[in-house]
């Protein structure tokens, strides 16, 4: 079984069931079916074959369901990709993921006219329309994403799918400034999203809210493909907002929320909000970062519903630990092992560590990534004897329940988008006046963390101003520092290290 079969056979029984609801309108699964089988035949039309990349740079839309989906069902490998991205960065994933045709909305077409000229592995790009006065198409490669539906055929292609094929390829940013590509399997998919809807006892009576980013994993499993496979509606937003949120949850009685803790902290804050209009939330999900005790409490307190914290990463599509609904939740937790999938926490030599003690969190399951795309060496490093290495520091205590301490890498999470320091550092350093930089987190009550930045520089009379308007120019918004620390000279070792650790230090001290 995967994600396509079991999508045609929900589609089957549940006919006339909302398979979603976008700007208050209803699409049943039998037309969303119809539309995703039009869309896959004419991917097909235009030569898209088994394996061929196709990338998503799209934000939450009915387009990337029906994209992501249609090109699942012929067998190709949908990399999705955050819109947000500056050009830059979007050449290189279309480049590294060797990129065939593209799906993205028509506002983006002078962008990808550039990127047409630059890279000519791309053979199409699919225009999704968001007026009805679009500008017309102005390059021989693109095509109409409506147009692609109205004269596709309702037909279903017979393309053998092994579990082992890979159906999606997340870029996450690595830690050398370059983003990897975890590739992952029609199994890894289908099993973390049949068993993480099971554990949380989705039902197709649910109502899920998908508010996070799509493009995303976390939104990808636990908002958008958990719930149809088993018959429930997903309700998309096109971006989070309190005020939406508090709107949709009270007009169509919705039952779950998934967000990271950025969010729960504005839906506390949120003056506007009545909080009899959450009352039909029967299931809170948070991840992305660790939740504040204090604001957890809080938010439980104020509108009566459980939030439930779980754990997961890319690499493992992405969840492999959640709070359990029938035992008690444990704030501070990320939770026990999902359904199917095994968390350890071991040592440096790769031996498991004692109940309380501290060590690396490794996970194993059918969930858990094939390797990082043309990556041989970086996919070593990570998957080692059947367990995949997170990075992160955690300890489990004596029932099972797993604790994150730290982050063995240097990320920065901004609102539950992850940033690499190095990434910021790359920019950095390619500014002729900068000597040298360091990146690092700072603590912030609205995002959780924002990026802060260390530099020396040669010309005196650079300012903030200057140094976080060029890194607007080369980064996305939310990679792009906050704060900017002028230094005559950064912390080091006595081997010339840059010493992070001192730099944090200075920051919360």
């Amino acid at each position: 079984m995967n994600v396509v079969h079991q999508f045609s056979a929900v589609a089957k029984q549940y006919p006339d069931r909302p398979a979603y609801i976008f700007m208050d309108q209803e699409t049943t699964y039998s037309q969303l079916e119809e539309n995703i089988n039009r869309f896959a035949d004419s991917l097909v039309k235009l030569g898209i074959k088994k394996g061929d990349h196709i990338a998503l740079i799209l934000g939450n839309t009915p387009h990337f369901v029906i994209g992501m989906h249609g090109a699942l069902r012929i067998g190709a490998t949908v990399i999705p990709v955050n819109p947000l991205y500056t050009s830059d960065e979007i050449r290189y994933i279309l480049e590294n993921g060797d990129v065939k045709a593209i799906i993205t909305l028509d506002i983006f077409q002078p962008q990808m006219q550039q990127l047409i000229q630059l890279l000519p592995l791309i053979e199409h790009v699919i225009l999704c329309e968001t007026q009805p006065q679009q500008s017309p198409i102005q390059h021989e490669k693109m095509k109409s994403f409506m147009q692609l539906i109205m004269t596709g055929e309702n037909i279903v292609h017979d393309v053998e799918l092994d579990e082992e094929d890979v159906a999606v390829i997340l870029y996450t940013s690595g830690t050398t400034g370059k983003p990897k590509g975890a590739m992952l399997t029609h199994k890894n998919i289908f099993s973390n999203a049949r068993d993480v809807g099971t554990y949380l006892q989705y039902s197709q009576d649910d109502k899920v809210i998908a508010a996070l980013p799509m493009f995303h994993v976390f939104c990808l499993t636990v908002s958008l493909n958990a719930p149809i496979l088993c018959g429930a509606t997903v309700i998309i937003m096109p971006k989070f907002s309190p005020a939406e949120v508090f709107r949709v949850t009270n007009k169509y009685k919705a039952t779950v929320f998934a967000g990271v803790p950025t969010m729960y902290n504005f839906l506390f804050q949120y003056s506007g909000g009545q909080v009899e209009h959450l009352q039909s939330l029967h299931l809170c999900i948070s991840g992305g970062a660790s939740m504040p005790v204090a604001l957890l409490h809080s938010f439980e307190k104020k509108f009566g519903v459980a939030v439930s914290e779980g754990f997961g990463l890319s690499e493992a599509s992405p969840v492999t630990c959640f709070n359990p609904l029938d035992r008690p939740r444990k704030p501070g937790s990320i939770g026990t092992s999902v359904l199917n999938v095994e968390n350890k926490v071991v040592d440096e030599l790769g031996e498991e560590v004692p109940v309380g003690e501290v060590g690396e969190l490794i996970v194993r399951g059918p969930n858990v990534m094939k390797g990082y795309y043309k990556m041989p060496e970086d996919t070593n490093q990570a998957l080692r004897d059947g367990w995949l290495y997170t990075g992160d520091l955690a300890k489990q205590d004596e029932e099972g329940y797993f604790y994150i301490v730290d982050r063995k890498k240097d990320m920065v999470l901004v609102g539950g988008y992850n940033v690499y320091p190095r990434e910021v550092e790359e920019v950095l350093y390619n500014h002729e006046e900068i000597v040298e930089a360091a990146v690092i987190g700072q603590p912030d009550e609205n995002y959780g963390e924002i990026v802060k930045c260390f530099i020396v520089v040669k010309d005196k009379s650079l300012n903030e101003a200057d140094i976080i308007a060029y890194c607007k120019q080369h980064l996305a918004v939310y990679k792009v520092p906050s704060k900017i620390e002028f230094l005559e000279e950064l912390p080091k070792n006595t081997t010339g290290k840059i010493l992070r650790r001192a730099l944090r230090q200075a920051v919360t001290s």
